[in-house]
């Protein structure tokens, strides 16, 4: 029986304790997660998977698990569940992760060359692409998809998501920056070589009003909110157009494409000239 089905029969079980079974068929999914060969989400050639069999089995970990003690010292105590304790490192996985507080849970994907400055985390489920940068104060949610040679800068998050078991998780592809203190949430697909301005915050509820094309993008019931390829977002406002809030000039976030990359631009200068 295949990994997905042995897993989906465990979870819809009701297991609620550990059991040899349960050590047999969860070990080997989170070394698939570790490794990278079983992703939450993957590309197809009609657009981005979920496979929802994957959250299954990290929740199923987290309703098996216990409480541990993972403590180094007196001084460092920390708490979490026995299924998911830090995720193990070697010099030879080659990640740069500099000390200061940063964590990677066990159950991530975390290729080559990716640097980590401290504190940030990588939650379980993630997966991050080769020569990713992961600065200070980051967030790569559970779940999450991360591509190759991503930075996101400083105080960037993206969001995370295990239940419902079906919703897309956050997706940013490869070459795309991310700008500091920016928020990517609720599913969000960032395609690749977009620059998402600092500040900006991307939603299912927030409109992205693309400038170049006289378009408005939002979330639907059946795709999630996709930002276009190469595409330069910057933090915006809207008026309310009530009369309360036209009366008192008031306005509510949004984002704005103000510009595509050219193909021999990176993204710093792309963002520069997008914002003089």
């Amino acid at each position: 029986m295949a990994l997905s089905d042995r897993l989906e029969a465990l979870f819809d079980s009701g297991l609620q304790e550990p059991s040899p079974e349960f050590d047999s068929v969860f070990g080997e999914f989170i070394s698939g997660l570790n490794s990278g060969q079983i992703r939450a989400a993957e590309p197809t050639e009609s657009g981005w998977r979920v496979n929802h069999w994957v959250k299954k089995g990290i929740l199923l970990g987290f309703r098996v698990g216990r409480l541990q003690d993972y403590s180094v010292n007196e001084a460092f105590r920390y708490f979490d569940k026995s299924t998911y304790p830090l995720r193990p490192l070697e010099l030879a996985d080659n990640v740069r992760v500099v000390p200061g507080g940063t964590s990677i849970r066990n159950g991530s994907y975390v290729a080559p060359g990716v640097v980590m400055m401290p504190p940030a985390y990588i939650n379980v489920g993630a997966y991050v692409g080769e020569d990713s940068m992961i600065d200070s104060h980051a967030l790569v949610g559970s779940c999450a998809q991360i591509g190759a040679r991503v930075h996101l800068s400083a105080a960037a998050q993206v969001g995370g998501v295990l239940e419902p078991v079906g919703a897309m998780p956050v997706v940013v592809e490869d070459d795309v920056l991310v700008g500091g203190n920016s928020g990517i949430y609720e599913g969000t697909v960032v395609r690749k070589g977009a620059v998402i301005g600092a500040g900006t915050i991307l939603t299912g509820s927030i409109p992205v009003y693309d400038a170049v094309n006289a378009s408005v993008l939002r979330k639907t019931p059946d795709a999630p909110l996709t930002i276009p390829e190469g595409a330069v977002v910057v933090p915006g406002t809207r008026p309310l157009s009530s009369e309360y809030g036209v009366e008192n000039r008031l306005h509510l976030a949004c984002a704005v494409i103000v510009k595509y990359r050219d193909a021999g631009t990176d993204a710093a200068t792309a963002l520069e000239e997008a914002l003089r």
